[in-house]
């Protein structure tokens, strides 16, 4: 008898204890068991995220009052704030408190942020009443103090997140084992399936939530993201006794990384020599006389650490990839703001009683998703393994580029779908009506969002692996934190280009975003973002080829 898989069901994983601190029996922790636990976790989370980022635009462009590009402004520069404050969020969380506590410390204000937006969104200043009879809802502002009372409340929203995001997901890989072959693959095929989860969720909160806002209740509509939470709260705390953890290393990562770097520039500045890393030798610092020898020589010794030099060079590598994915998160960023507008204009029937919210149609993303998953992970993934060799199929960076073409496209298709309703608009006379219903049916938008969603099983899951993976291992909290903030500097690239735009397009006639969309020209701005996606491509694949992958035996894309 082969003695190897009962030695195997009985070994301890290296490094990982359990929530005692006791080391863990690998037959009785982590995996897919406890991975399953924590997918629910985000299904829940994202559940409660796109139930309220959805469908912002309506609320800020309807009770709030506010002008629709200053509406998608707000919503970008929201959205790249919740992008970037995950890098807070892993810095707690691989200093201080560890994943676990930083999920549940998260978790608690994120409940408590959803709960002060739902009671922002019920205030008696909000409602109609006030307005008289009008039924223009821009013209019944609410009052300033409740307007900066739901700000408050959804940047606490986007706090929170900062927290929870980066570190779930990395808790959820670190269910897996690298060192052990079959969990290395199966933590791969995690991020597909963690993916799936999260859009499945998010599928449910478009066609349901969206509806309720719209047709029931703004209140309502905050308070189920609310109740989200918190049911995410409860899954997550009943897996405890089944989690993988590790323990904090005494010295903060951020720390040592931060000192090796500025150590490194210093070094640099002082023209001093660099030892290849392979080599192995250690950095050695030779002073060339001077008042200061003595006292540069004990920086420099601090570098000795070939390991700690490594990690920040591990970091630095990772730049030229994240600055080159910038546009595609520009891109992205358009789905929850423009795309809602334009679809607010069309004939949204789905037979003769029901008309679909225009958040709902971001739903389409989401179900191709989880359409397209499946299909990536048993079909396309075991066919191209058979010609690359490769246990994934495609390497990281090949994913991530073949989602960026598809991108690209996606925004040509948006493009001339707008040009195909501007026209329309024209032709059955309704370009000074912006409130009338366009003949024109909501499926002309389905392609755009149907490609959107394929690049983000590409590009997306593509980015998350990547820099779980790339980054040095003890920091995957902050590696997964790097990843989201490319969608939060996208966001903000978006919120500057509307403003420039809107401006400087206003002060010459009618504005790109103009409040009446039929007079607007969003097709314009579809045209410039397909142009930069191009411009962005070329550089990419430039990069792609030329990555050197941390693990050997990987390759560079070409």
């Amino acid at each position: 008898m082969d003695p190897e898989p009962l030695l195997r069901q009985s070994a301890t994983v290296a490094g990982a204890v359990d929530y005692r601190g006791r080391p863990v029996s690998r037959s009785s922790s982590g995996g897919w068991s406890s991975a399953l636990f924590i997918i629910g976790v985000e299904i829940a989370e994202r559940f409660a995220f796109y139930g309220i980022s959805s469908n912002l635009i309506t609320y800020l462009t309807g009770p709030l009052g506010e002008s629709t590009a200053a509406a998608a402004a707000a919503v970008n520069t929201w959205s790249g704030v919740a992008s970037m404050l995950p890098l807070v969020g892993a810095f707690v969380a691989d200093s201080y408190l560890g994943r676990f506590r930083t999920i549940i410390l998260a978790s608690l204000l994120y409940i408590m942020g959803l709960g002060m937006l739902t009671l922002s969104s019920v205030l008696p200043s909000i409602h109609a009443p006030k307005c008289g009879d009008t039924t223009d809802l821009t013209a019944c502002r609410p009052s300033p103090a409740q307007v900066a009372f739901f700000y408050f409340s959804l940047y606490l929203v986007a706090f929170a997140q900062g927290g929870h995001k980066p570190c779930v997901q990395a808790f959820g890989a670190d269910q897996f084992d690298q060192n052990d072959p079959k969990e290395c693959m199966d933590k791969s095929s995690f991020f597909n399936w963690w993916y799936f989860g999260l859009c499945g969720g998010t599928v449910v909160t478009l066609v349901i939530v969206s509806y309720i806002q719209d047709n029931i209740s703004w209140g309502l509509g905050f308070g189920i993201p609310c109740i989200a939470m918190l049911f995410a709260l409860i899954v997550f705390l009943l897996g405890t006794k089944t989690y993988r953890f590790y323990v904090l290393e005494d010295e903060s990562p951020f720390l040592r990384v931060s000192k090796t770097l500025g150590a490194l520039v210093r070094r640099r500045q002082a023209r001093f020599p660099i030892t290849s890393e392979e080599t192995g030798e250690a950095l050695q610092y030779k002073p060339s006389g001077g008042p200061n020898c003595s006292s540069s020589s004990k920086e420099i010794d601090s570098l000795d650490n070939v390991d700690h030099v490594n990690e920040a060079k591990g970091i630095l590598r990772l730049f030229p990839i994240w600055a080159t994915c910038l546009i595609y998160a520009v891109v992205f960023a358009q789905s929850s703001t423009f795309f809602t507008k334009q679809g607010s204009t069309l004939d949204r029937r789905i037979g003769s009683n029901l008309e679909v919210s225009p958040a709902a149609l971001q739903s389409f993303i989401s179900a191709s998703i989880v359409a397209f998953i499946p299909i990536y992970d048993r079909i396309l993934v075991p066919i191209a393994r058979k010609f690359t060799k490769k246990p994934a199929g495609f390497t990281m960076l090949q994913r991530i580029g073949t989602g960026m073409v598809i991108s690209l496209i996606s925004m040509v298709v948006a493009a001339l779908v707008e040009l195909k309703r501007l026209e329309t608009a024209r032709d059955f006379g309704l370009v000074d009506q912006p409130t009338a219903t366009i003949p024109m049916s909501l499926w002309w938008l389905v392609p755009q969002y149907v490609l959107y969603g394929i690049a983000d099983v590409f590009t997306m899951v593509g980015l998350q692996e990547f820099f779980y993976d790339q980054i040095p291992d003890a920091l995957r909290s902050l590696g997964l934190a790097l990843y989201l903030s490319i969608f939060g500097i996208g966001s903000f690239i978006s919120s500057f280009l509307v403003s420039m735009i809107d401006k400087a397009t206003a002060e010459s006639g009618e504005s790109w975003f103009s409040n009446n969309l039929n007079r607007a020209h969003l097709d314009y701005f579809y045209w410039l973002l397909a142009g930069l996606s191009a411009v962005e491509l070329v550089i990419y694949l430039y990069l792609a080829q030329v990555y050197a992958y941390k693990k050997k035996g990987s390759s560079a894309v070409v």
